[in-house]
């Protein structure tokens, strides 16, 4: 069951609750909770609350919390399973519902749901409300409807607003909220809050190997010249931006869209090499520190490899940082005898050769992750506090309970899926048998004889594949791996559920996000992984491993915290968000002792990232401390009364004109406008701003078309990459297809986004011959096609709207039942009544002499097929317009084929 609000929790509920806002907390300072207090409250069938923005783990999580706390009314999730006549009866039942974006907007649209009865909205991920515009929709058709309900928005997202033009605002402004709450973690009373009762914690600033800090200066070198070759050929791109400080932040490949996408397609080679390479050094920056010496040459090689192969060689492999980054790296590894030195200088070919020809040639160094020793000796302490305090002389009965009970559990936090892989295979078995293992399947596979005298020498030396645990191991660590195989009893499912740990063991065999060359060392890594693997190392005290990153469910590890209840967590990667949930565990549970080790590389790349996502946060809550005093807010904001210009529909542009010869400039009362709609199309902005303009919505399933506009023209809207994509398939073809057949004035509406100008094909590429692969040359070939095909470009989805009313002025209204009838079986348009009469036009154009040019001559001269049959050679050729086609036709018509009759086999009895 969860825990109390905390006091800074109550007054942020409070706040929110009294007056309708946006409230920006700080990452990792139980947003959630704040949003399962305001479900608790709402849970009842006299009210009906819709949340927005919701994912079905979370979802399942706040029922399930609901549910535990003895909540009646829990919370339903409206998807198109519920059919439309079900819908009203679950609206009308009350309580909190998670309905998807584009159910809701329908049924806004079509009044399907009493908004006169809704209580209010909440909003999750509320700075999401600008990309996402079903939210915005929703929430203005709400507004118009509803004049009486709460909007209230929630975000643990301070940075999205650091970035763009008065952000905040826009967001609000979307939200149809006026009051701004910013609780951040330098906050007095959460800073109050969370002293008084803080964890212990123990900071171990571990040191890097030299060939590690030698490999991470290698790096940032690269890093750093690829940055510099990038503004060169780049003077526009901010300098500020692209720092190498930046370049760690995991932001950075979006701030780099942000500059390059608007003119990505004008760029050269060279720059977008450059930015693929910043990439790939970042994923060696993250594998540096995160995996083991094995891992990380076996990716350097494998770039190097595959750049070979490709002939795509960067510039960055001929640095001398480059070379000194490989060297360092294999000598993390492994390193050749003395009398061998200069083969180190030598080409990486003939290493293969001479391990061949003569014996061992490498001696395996296999250095450890300083890490992973830090790891052992954290374990082993707390290890011997939990002795001491079990054998200490006089101690009460219950407090040796206590301490064989849920104090001796520990957890242990890593980044991802793999690294929870590794540190449970070090913690069994030991750091040598791992390595020794992963080095035989990896850089040892390509040297078979290698890798076998390898093995001679690690069983030589006593340290190869153990069975019993590794050598230099603690006897205690030995005794606990064994015991937990005799003992399967303690497992996590008594603790968590066998549903939980199905989940955890789901989100364990999700994919890895590493580099894909690395995929299938990974795959055999883990065929011999038990089902618990990540997330029990079944020993006492109980050790529970969980990633912090990459799960399915994002409440996995909340859970976890909480059902665990661990005495010591152990956090191998640093994560703000988790840290703060600790803070938030431990003040809500003063009585029970909690103790943080803290596992960072000091100077690192690692410890930088953390500290620069910190600083972020703080900056921006900074911006929006000073936003918040110098923001103007207009009173009708909330959109309350009819004065909100947000509200409004049939907005005039503020240069239009007004006619005063029409009785002195009056408004002429117009009949609404109507669009029919497809259901699939609500993903888009365009619906959004069609009704914003005045038109009215019907939203509809058609087979044909995306939009109708009247009852003779069709709009099918693609945007550049559908294009690109259904021109490949054929499926624009087929589409072009339908809307021709049904309708007099089919329209290929392609839409691209402004920020993001483009061009079909390159400067260099224009050519005059026509070519199958060409995008230009099949819209070229398409318009051929379908003669009444038309073809509007849009630059953006405002200016579509405005087209939209320019096409739909003086003529009549489509019916939506007619519209929703047209399918494959409907009747043509007589325009296409003749031309598409498919049988035999298709026969005619399969005959020999007749193509796509001269068909319809012939359709002209003859009536039927029978009449082209009864026209002689010269007449043919005339109609033709060629002696040649019409020799192969009449030929093709009166010649006797002498066909012999199939043969047909006797069966066999």
């Amino acid at each position: 069951m969860a825990a109390p609000l905390l006091d800074f929790e109550t007054e942020m509920f409070l706040s929110l609750f009294e007056c309708d806002g946006l409230l920006v907390v700080a990452e990792g300072l139980g947003i959630d909770r704040i949003l399962l207090q305001f479900m608790r409250v709402y849970s009842e069938q006299g009210s009906l609350v819709l949340l927005l923005n919701t994912t079905t783990p979370e979802q399942e999580y706040f029922t399930e919390q609901l549910r535990v706390e003895g909540v009646t009314h829990l919370p339903r999730t409206v998807t198109s399973d519920v059919n439309t006549a079900e819908r009203y009866n679950v609206y009308t039942e009350g309580g909190v519902l998670f309905v998807t974006s584009r159910i809701l907007v329908v049924d806004f649209l079509t009044d399907r749901i009493p908004a006169h009865l809704i209580s209010g909205i909440l909003v999750y991920r509320a700075h999401k409300i600008i990309e996402s515009f079903q939210e915005a929709f929703i929430l203005r058709l709400y507004r118009q409807k509803n004049k009486t309900g709460f909007i209230k928005a929630f975000t643990d997202k301070a940075t999205s607003f650091s970035s763009g033009f008065c952000q905040v605002e826009r967001v609000m402004r979307n939200l149809f909220v006026k009051k701004l709450y910013l609780w951040p973690r330098f906050q007095a009373s959460v800073n109050t809050a969370l002293e008084r009762h803080k964890p212990e914690v123990v900071e171990l600033h571990v040191s890097l190997t030299p060939a590690m800090r030698a490999i991470q200066s290698s790096i940032l070198d690269i890093m750093s010249a690829c940055l510099k070759e990038l503004k060169r050929y780049n003077p526009t791109l901010e300098a500020e931006d692209l720092s190498v400080e930046n370049t760690l932040g995991n932001a950075f490949e979006k701030t780099i869209r942000h500059y390059l996408d608007p003119l990505w397609h004008q760029l050269g080679a060279k720059t977008k090499a450059l930015v693929q390479d910043l990439k790939v050094l970042r994923v060696l920056l993250l594998y540096l520190t995160q995996y083991d010496s094995v891992t990380f040459l076996n990716l350097l090689e494998s770039l190097r490899s595959s750049q070979k192969n490709f002939g795509s060689n960067s510039g960055w492999l001929f640095l001398d940082s480059s070379t000194s980054m490989f060297m360092n790296a294999r000598a993390r590894v492994y390193r050749i005898p003395e009398s061998k030195k200069k083969l180190k200088v030598g080409a990486e070919e003939e290493k293969p050769k001479s391990s061949s020809a003569s014996g061992v040639k490498r001696e395996l160094v296999l250095e450890n992750s300083p890490k992973w020793e830090a790891l052992t000796e954290v374990l082993q302490e707390i290890e011997r506090e939990n002795k001491s305090s079990q054998q200490e002389p006089g101690q009460s009965s219950a407090l040796s309970k206590r301490s064989t009970g849920p104090s001796c559990r520990v957890l242990i936090c890593a980044s991802d899926d793999r690294t929870c892989a590794q540190l449970q295979q070090y913690i069994r078995h030991g750091s040598d048998w791992m390595l020794n293992r992963l080095y035989a399947r990896t850089i040892g596979k390509r040297d078979s004889s290698a890798a076998a005298s390898v093995y001679l020498e690690s069983h030589k030396k006593g340290h190869g594949w153990p069975k019993n645990g590794a050598e230099g191991k603690e006897p205690a660590q030995k005794k606990k791996s064994t015991k937990s195989k005799k003992r399967p009893s303690l497992t996590l499912t008594q603790m968590m559920g066998k549903d939980d740990l199905d989940k955890a063991v789901g989100t364990g065999t999700s994919g890895d996000e590493g580099d894909p060359m690395e995929e299938d060392k990974e795959e055999e890594l883990r065929l011999d992984l038990s089902s618990d693997a990540y997330y029990g190392v079944l020993k006492e005290p109980l050790t529970v491993l969980h990633p912090l990153k990459g799960l399915t469910d994002p409440h996995s590890l909340t859970r976890v915290l909480h059902e665990v209840e661990p005495s010591f967590v152990v956090l191998y990667d640093a994560e703000v968000g988790f840290v703060r949930q600790l803070e938030i565990y431990k003040a809500s549970r003063p009585g029970k002792t909690l103790r943080v080790y803290f596992l960072i590389y000091g100077g690192s790349t690692e410890e930088q990232k953390y500290l620069t996502a910190l600083s972020k946060e703080k900056r921006a809550f900074e911006h929006l401390i000073r936003e918040k005093a110098t923001m103007v807010i207009p009173e009708e904001r909330e959109g309350r009364e009819d004065t909100n210009l947000d509200l409004a529909r049939s907005l005039e542009p503020a240069n239009a004109t007004t006619n005063t010869r029409k009785a002195g400039g009056q408004e002429q009362p117009k009949e609404p406008s109507r669009i029919i709609v497809d259901m699939r199309e609500f993903r888009s902005e365009l619906p959004s701003l069609l009704h914003r303009r005045g038109l009215d919505i019907e939203p509809v399933t058609l087979e044909v078309g995306d939009y109708i506009l009247t009852p003779d023209t069709c709009v099918e809207r693609k945007s550049v990459s559908d294009l690109i994509g259904s021109l490949q398939s054929g499926r624009l073809y087929t589409q072009c297809l339908s809307m021709t057949r049904y309708y007099k004035k089919p329209v290929l509406l392609i839409e691209f986004d402004p920020a993001k100008p483009f061009s079909l094909m390159a400067r260099s590429d224009f050519r005059h011959e026509i070519s199958s692969n060409d995008v230009s040359s099949k819209l070229t070939l398409l318009t051929l096609h379908f003669p009444r095909l038309r073809i509007l470009w849009c630059p953006s989805p405002h200016a579509t709207a405005e087209l939209f009313l320019d096409l739909k002025q003086g003529r009549s209204e489509p019916d939506a039942a007619a519209a929703q009838a047209v399918t494959a079986e409907s009747d043509m348009v007589a325009e296409s009544a003749e031309l598409y009469n498919p049988g035999p036009y298709d026969f005619l154009l399969k005959m020999p002499g007749v193509n796509i040019k001269n068909y319809r001559a012939v359709v002209k001269n003859a009536d039927n097929l029978a009449d082209v049959c009864k026209l002689g050679q010269d007449k043919l050729a005339e109609i033709l317009g060629n002696a040649n086609n019409g020799r192969l036709l009449y030929e093709f018509l009166h010649n006797v084929a002498d066909v012999p009759a199939p043969v047909q086999k006797a069966k066999r009895t």
